[in-house]
């Protein structure tokens, strides 16, 4: 079956079940509808905050699942959103057609070129566990359960980032379906500014199906946990402070202030309390790891000391992320320096003794290889960030309404020390304003170009949405038009 779109953007029909026996026919995958037993499932998020609503939803199976639901929908002028995890879900999905890829999970490696090619829907996961027989490792997050597609997409920030750039500085090539159902190859070769863009903006401009990337020699690294009490929280975020400006890009590492509720699935020494965790992934000997942490070490007496040589498939007890479902929101910014008096702003607001019910408040150093124009350049912004700071609270009664107010009182403290724009993984807001912000006019711009070239239509307009630039005749065209 051949689905073409249609160039004069007529007035769309309302969907009706009568349209469905078409893409059903063209894909191998379920094809449900609300009403189906099983739509809950194949749609709900990691992030239970963001509750979809799609008036269809296609299980892909594969690139050719993809390459035949676009061209549906955009035949139909549906939106189009796309679901690996749903770690990245800030805000539902409102109609349209969703594809998810959570069936497409298949990673090889090629040990002699140290490449691994991954579907669209391969977790972290399934990546170093394939890559580990081989002495190898990609550039991950803190979480091996998210989508690695998506994570690159957004550009990630690895644990590593300092060694070794961002996730998306090591993608070689893509395979993606366009707007108008057209299935490419897309690298630095062909398709440049359609590679430039997806590398760093995120899924507004096609659905990546597989992705080519460079894989790390790399076996083992020091790395670990040290945790708090709370009331320490002056003593260390002031220390690490100091320490950071010391350490080599070899060294990476974060602290939060983390507030845990008082809950059965909380374990016993945590319940209830604040603490103040310091994460560090250091690349090299673990008696240089361990010297270079001793500062840190000392600084305030500790509740827990994790940190030793571990070998790469266990680095996701680095940050210990949860793996259950919750709902949550979050909110993330850069900033360009963080000197004495940002600390002591970030703890008036969102240290031991403030009423927070924020679970998370976090700063991650950057610098490094994070602040290195890739070797081929992408869209991933604020290179020139010296931190990260992120906000987490998980939308549970009785805490939900005041979680806005206090992220928000968090970013206020900090906005004399905030850099331009933000990490796409960590915006929350998905609205063009917050969009506009995270890049340079320059680049926002040529964004938006590129989005008027291959998506001018918006199919892909669902959550973090670039709008097209506008329409601007070429000499011929203006000339043949008068």
């Amino acid at each position: 079956m051949t689905i073409t779109v249609p160039a004069d953007l007529p007035v769309p029909e309302p969907l009706v079940p009568t349209d469905l026996p078409a893409l059903r026919a063209a894909v191998t995958g379920p094809v449900l509808v609300p009403g189906d037993p099983g739509l809950a499932d194949e749609i709900t998020p990691f992030n239970l905050a963001a509750r979809h609503r799609p008036d269809v939803v296609v299980a892909a199976t594969s690139t050719a699942d993809v390459a035949a639901a676009v061209g549906w929908a955009a035949a139909s002028r549906l939106p189009v959103a796309v679901q690996a995890t749903g770690h990245g879900a800030e805000v539902g999905v409102a109609g349209g057609l969703l594809i998810t890829t959570g069936r497409m999970r298949s990673v090889s490696v090629d040990p002699v070129a140290r490449t691994a090619r991954i579907a669209a829907g391969a977790r972290w996961a399934d990546v170093i566990a394939a890559a580990a027989p081989h002495g190898l490792a990609p550039l991950s997050g803190s979480s091996p359960d998210v989508g690695a597609v998506g994570y690159l997409l957004g550009g990630g920030l690895p644990i590593l980032g300092r060694a070794f750039g961002f996730g998306a500085d090591l993608v070689r090539s893509c395979v993606a379906v366009t707007a108008d159902g057209r299935v490419r190859q897309v690298d630095a070769g062909s398709e440049p500014e359609l590679f430039w863009a997806l590398r760093g903006g995120r899924g507004a401009f096609a659905v990546v199906t597989e992705m080519t990337l460079d894989l790390l020699p790399l076996r083992s690294i020091y790395g670990g946990l040290l945790l708090y009490p709370g009331d320490a929280a002056p003593a260390v975020l002031h220390r690490w402070r100091e320490w950071v400006a010391t350490l080599p890009d070899e060294t990476c590492t974060s602290v939060a202030i983390m507030r845990f509720p008082d809950a059965p699935f909380v374990p016993e020494p945590l319940r209830g309390r604040c603490v103040v965790a310091l994460r560090v992934a250091h690349v090299g000997p673990a008696e240089e790891g361990a010297r270079l942490l001793a500062p840190m070490r000392t600084v305030a007496p500790l509740l827990e000391d994790a940190v030793t040589e571990m070998p790469y498939a266990a680095s996701a007890a680095i940050y210990r992320d949860p793996t259950t479902p919750v709902p949550s929101e979050h909110r993330g910014a850069t900033l360009r320096e963080l000197p004495v008096e940002a600390v002591d702003a970030l703890l008036a607001v969102a240290g031991p003794q403030a009423a927070s019910p924020l679970v998370v408040v976090e700063l991650r150093h950057l610098g490094g290889a994070l602040a290195r124009e890739p070797r081929i350049p992408n869209a991933v912004p604020a290179r020139d960030a010296a931190f990260n700071l992120l906000t987490r609270g998980v939308l549970v009664p009785p805490v939900v309404d005041a979680i806005p107010a206090a992220a928000q009182a968090v970013h206020a403290a900090l906005s004399p020390w905030a850099a331009r724009g933000c990490l796409l993984t960590f915006l929350g807001a998905a609205d063009t304003d917050a969009m506009a912000d995270v890049w340079p006019e320059e680049v926002y711009a040529r964004l938006r170009r590129v989005k008027a070239d291959y998506d001018p239509h918006e199919v892909f307009r669902q959550g973090h949405r670039i709008p097209p630039a506008p329409f601007v005749p070429r000499p011929s065209e203006a000339v043949a038009a008068s």
